[in-house]
């Protein structure tokens, strides 16, 4: 079996080497015959050193030159040679624990996919309560989060990976499409709970309160025309870092 971990990169230059180390290290920590795994970097049209600095650490580096989040981790899973595939982002940090939950779901053999629970490194305690209402939701509907994805790249193929319609709220809808596909197969979408996949909380620090509802409110209120419209998801795409 082989696993491929996939981070779609867009101007990372700052948190994408500790994203890296801390992926290689979990990997590293379980290592075992039975598997192996590759860790593959989409450079998304970066201007800073993201892709050599994915280079320099190991990485096999793709470049997608529209930035947008689908295209990005599509083109790494084209990429990829894994019967698995796991998709984290670059401001993230991979725990060994959590690989090893996640091996144990793989070799279980029930398991289509699913996601995690996930934290922050530094948050101020509004945004620490909306990623718990975010953590309750997910193990209620099993939606996974954007920052961990993980599926059987049969499953990713056959329902068409991450939709291009999308520029944010992507992970929901392949969430959704990864249950349709694997209740045909018998199969369970999973959340894996025992360690919280961390991610920064570096957007409390670059936006204000004020711009972080503001982004909430139109994504609530006008859900279709904001979520399909890049130039409305400026939280996501302005490349503030």
């Amino acid at each position: 079996m082989k696993l491929s971990v996939i981070i779609p990169a867009y101007n990372e230059e700052k948190l994408l080497p500790v994203c890296l180390a801390r992926a290689f290290a979990a990997l590293r920590a379980n290592a075992a015959p039975d598997w192996s795994a590759e860790v593959i970097v989409c450079d998304n049209n970066s201007t800073d050193r993201t892709a050599e600095l994915a280079r320099g650490a190991g990485a096999h580096v793709v470049f997608e030159p529209v930035n947008h989040i689908s295209r990005a981790r599509n083109a790494g899973a084209r990429a990829a040679t894994g019967d698995w595939l796991l998709f984290v982002d670059a401001d993230s940090y991979l725990h060994p624990a959590t690989v090893a939950d996640l091996l144990r779901c793989i070799r279980r053999g029930r398991c289509a996919g699913g996601g995690c629970l996930i934290g922050l490194d530094e948050a101020p305690l509004d945004g620490r309560a909306i990623v718990g209402l975010w953590n309750l939701i997910s193990r209620t509907v099993r939606w996974a989060a954007g920052s961990f994805v993980f599926c059987r790249a049969a499953a990713f193929a056959e329902i068409s990976g991450f939709s291009t319609d999308l520029y944010a709220a992507e992970e929901v809808h392949f969430s959704e499409k990864l249950k349709r596909w694997a209740r045909g197969k018998g199969l369970e979408v999973v959340i894996l709970c025992r360690q919280p996949h961390i991610s920064s909380g570096r957007k409390s620090r670059l936006y204000s309160r004020a711009e972080i509802v503001r982004h909430g409110l139109r994504c609530l209120l006008l859900p279709g025309p904001t979520l399909r419209d890049r130039a409305r998801l400026g939280f996501f795409y302005d490349g503030r870092r």
